[in-house]
């Protein structure tokens, strides 16, 4: 039996919203990745700890963010002035 052409715009859109899902998901997997590795580069480089920092700063503007951020923005304050300190 044929479909019908809503049947097949149906299915279309439903193809439609399943790629979006996936996309949004690699979006997601893509952004925890490459902020793992600068997370772990800014903790362990004085010089990246002060960009993080100061990009953190400057970009995560809401409450929730600066909240959820704190404890980070912390350390890389802490491995950046420990560049002062004669540690590198």
């Amino acid at each position: 039996m044929a479909r019908t052409i809503d049947q097949q715009i149906a299915d279309a859109q439903a193809k439609l919203a399943r790629l979006k899902t996936r996309q949004k998901a690699s979006d997601t997997r893509r952004k925890i990745i490459v902020g793992a590795i600068v997370t772990t580069e800014a903790l362990k480089d004085p010089k990246i700890s002060r960009w993080l920092a100061t990009t953190l700063r400057k970009n995560a503007t809401r409450d929730v963010d600066q909240k959820e951020i704190a404890g980070l923005l912390a350390d890389l304050d802490a491995r950046a002035q420990s560049a002062g300190a004669g540690e590198a």
